[in-house]
């Protein structure tokens, strides 16, 4: 798919100097820009890259001076980040734009799908399953029997949906994401051997709420695993039963968090976090990489460290641990001088 200079000046509503019919077919890194391709400069660092990238479109700042002559067709703009990343959108759109049935399928006769759907190949739809309009089902997807999803998704190949799953408009679920299979209860007998406890609750997923591969989130024992609307989720991440994470927080990959804990909203948690459950977390909480939560935290609370602790006194505390060896050393000298005066003394 080709687009001009002028279409893309229209979409993005900026000026062009230079060629307003090249055409680009493909994104590029400006450094790495070559004919037929399309990038921007928005960092001072790369400003000399467009002197010599032989993409065919730059996008640059409105109030960006050239200091001697380019070969690349530029296209001024208010912010050429922001333009650049509503190109990508636009670009992802027309990209994923695909409707129609590919056979072989297969579609309960009881589901209900809106307009405009598509559905890959090998996908299976159960049994009193409703989908809205514009959602996009990829090869290899599994979706249940009376789950729900809304308009404007998208499941990317390999998703699997447990049933009675319910999935709020404007999703998306890539590759490998899987909604609603039994949480971790178990209980032992007198043997010492383990039966699993029937697991009869569900996963809802509120509006626009991103999902990334591999993560799995496990349907409530009781009632509802619940994923608040805005949420972000990163590869990798497992989200035990009945677990509850609040409105825009965003959690990144490799993280767990123990059954029944409840996350509040606009927190922002690291890669490779371990929450343990039954707890509760408040709003605007930020915890760093590799933090161990065990026990509930306050609203605007900043932690690190496994126990976590306080961010500012991790810092502080850290220092003091990278110095240990010399601090130890320092002691022993003034041990052994204290000792040394102790005998001379007496």
């Amino acid at each position: 798919m080709k687009f001009t200079a002028k279409q893309i000046a229209e979409i993005l509503e900026g000026e062009i100097e230079g060629n307003p019919d090249k055409e680009v077919s493909k994104l590029s890194k400006i450094e790495e820009g070559e004919e037929g391709s399309l990038t921007f400069l928005s960092n001072p660092k790369y400003q000399s890259y467009l002197y010599t990238t032989k993409a065919s479109i730059t996008i640059v700042d409105k109030d960006f001076i050239l200091e001697k002559k380019v070969s690349t067709t530029l296209i001024k703009v208010e912010n050429a980040y922001k333009s650049f990343s509503k190109l990508l959108e636009f670009y992802n759109e027309v990209k994923n734009n695909k409707t129609g049935r590919e056979e072989p399928h297969f579609i309960s006769s009881t589901a209900i799908l809106g307009a405009n759907e598509y559905i890959g190949a090998f996908s299976y739809i159960g049994e009193n399953v409703s989908i809205g309009e514009n959602v996009k089902i990829y090869p290899h997807t599994y979706i249940g029997n009376n789950v729900i999803i809304g308009n404007n998704c998208t499941l990317f190949s390999g998703v699997k949906i447990y049933s009675e799953t319910k999935i709020g408009n404007d999703c998306k679920l890539h590759s490998g994401v899987i909604i609603g299979s039994d949480g971790f209860g178990f209980t032992p007998n007198e043997k010492g051997e383990y039966k699993a406890v029937p697991q009869i609750g569900n996963v809802i997923i509120e509006d626009n709420v991103d999902i990334g591969s591999g993560t799995t989130i496990d349907r409530a024992t009781l009632g509802s695993t619940i994923i608040r609307k805005g949420v972000k989720l990163d590869n990798q991440i497992q989200i035990a039963h009945n677990v509850e994470i609040g409105e825009n927080t965003v959690i990144a990959s490799q993280t767990g968090v123990a059954g029944s804990t409840k996350i509040g909203k606009n927190c922002m948690i690291g890669g490779q976090v371990g929450i343990v459950g039954h707890i509760s977390i408040g709003d605007n909480v930020k915890v760093q990489a590799q933090s161990g939560i065990s026990k509930s935290l306050k609203d605007n609370e900043t932690v690190q460290g496994s126990p976590a602790f306080s961010y500012p006194d991790f810092n502080k505390s850290y220092v003091h641990f990278r110095n240990l060896p010399k601090t130890v050393t320092t002691l022993n000298k003034i041990e052994t001088k204290l000792n040394t005066l102790k005998i001379s003394d007496e």
